[in-house]
């Protein structure tokens, strides 16, 4: 008996020392807010100023959200990361492409691409979110085009240009990746251009902006800052932040992770984005009924991020193929509720009962879903033997 005693002792403390060792990612996934049902956003980035074609997308994004309705009779939403000029290639070219200069969204060009985001937000189908001025930082990109051709053509070019063909580096807002690896821009440059953004989106939107999405998801402290100056609340995350352009000019230099309802520094407020579905690369409609299954599972909103390529590209295909991934989610998960980036904020941030599960057995059943994504936890706990008291865990719940 004494022997059982001592062995059942030690284990006990070999599973505390496991417990202790991974306390941090645990306590982090049991603190994250656990939703009481399925949620599903649909977010898409790079719209605004750009090719013209975008309005008659936009219209036909419209309707086909508005079909497609949840249990309450709310429509689908998508929120729009918002991108407020593209380059005025004609001024550039007379300059010998030697001065940047833009073609802000408010130009008359723009019109109808205005409208049809001003029709979709008026039916309650669009959400717009910022972006960013432009998806690059002008002075990088027109460094580069000195000696490349093809970004001199497209800095040049006489229509309103696709970001989305800038090579990927220049394609981030906050560093300076004229060079690789890229360069840090001063706190000073960061805070002037967010405040001038901010500006820009309340000119054309009638509203300050209160969510932002960093492009291809690279920023740092010093953008934080200046959002929280300009009014953003929300930052929207694929869950680590990427603060350069590595010398194979990838996202990297990644100083911080978070989950859903932790704060910055600046005390804005972070939401995971980590669904990806790009019918234009191939994904079918059952990657994002999976995907919500998923996060559902997890006690996760399931934010879906897709790109404006899609519906530019491929749009017939990419428009069918997200309609009957929102059907077929609707079909697996007929609780699912419709809402947008800044309503799951506000009711995480208020703790509303009528989102957020408070219950204790829901809760432990979203935090064991939760716990493979935790690197080499799994694997330290099946050594251990703690793998067997939380398969009964998740058995129980």
């Amino acid at each position: 008996m004494t022997v059982l005693v001592l062995a059942f002792a030690m284990v006990l403390m070999l599973w505390t020392g496991v417990l202790l060792a991974f306390a941090h990612p645990l306590v982090a996934r049991w603190r994250e807010p656990v939703m009481r049902q399925p949620v599903l956003i649909i977010e898409s980035d790079d719209w605004g100023a750009g090719p013209l074609t975008q309005a008659d997308t936009l219209v036909r994004l419209s309707v086909l959200l508005q079909r497609v309705r949840d249990r309450s009779g709310q429509p689908a939403k998508m929120t729009l990361g918002v991108v407020l000029e593209v380059p005025d290639g004609a001024r550039i070219a007379t300059s010998g492409c030697t001065e940047y200069h833009a073609l802000a969204f408010t130009d008359v060009r723009f019109e109808r691409v205005r409208t049809a985001l001003r029709d979709g937000i008026q039916a309650g189908v669009f959400a717009p979110q910022l972006h960013g001025q432009c998806h690059y930082w002008p002075p990088a990109v027109l460094a580069v085009a000195q000696d490349n051709p093809n970004v001199r053509d497209w800095l040049t070019a006489t229509q309103p240009a696709a970001t989305e063909d800038l090579p990927s580096p220049l394609q981030s807002r906050w560093v300076d990746a004229s060079s690789l690896p890229s360069r840090p821009l001063t706190a000073e440059a960061i805070q002037q251009a967010i405040a001038a953004e901010a500006v820009a989106y309340q000119t054309v939107l009638g509203e300050a902006p209160q969510v932002a999405v960093a492009t291809t998801f690279v920023w740092n402290d010093a953008v934080e800052v200046a959002w929280k100056q300009a009014g953003i609340e929300i930052i929207i995350t694929p869950g680590r932040r990427a603060t350069c352009r590595n010398a194979a000019g990838e996202p990297a230099c990644v100083d911080a992770t978070m989950l859903t309802g932790e704060h910055s520094l600046s005390e804005q407020i972070y939401l995971l984005r980590d669904v990806y579905f790009e019918p234009a690369l191939g994904h079918v409609p059952q990657r994002l009924v999976e995907g919500l299954q998923a996060r559902t599972r997890q006690g996760r909103a399931c934010l879906v991020e897709t790109h404006r390529f899609n519906f530019l590209k491929a749009r017939d295909a990419s428009l069918a193929t997200l309609e009957s991934g929102l059907n077929a989610a609707l079909t697996a998960c007929p609780g699912v509720r419709f809402v947008t980036s800044l309503e799951l904020a506000r009711a995480i941030q208020s703790g509303d009962p009528a989102w957020i599960e408070t219950r204790l057995m829901p809760r432990l059943a979203a935090w064991h879903a939760r716990l493979d994504e935790i690197p080499r936890f799994r694997r330290v706990a099946r050594i251990s033997g703690l793998a067997l008291p939380l398969a009964w865990l998740g058995l129980a719940t």
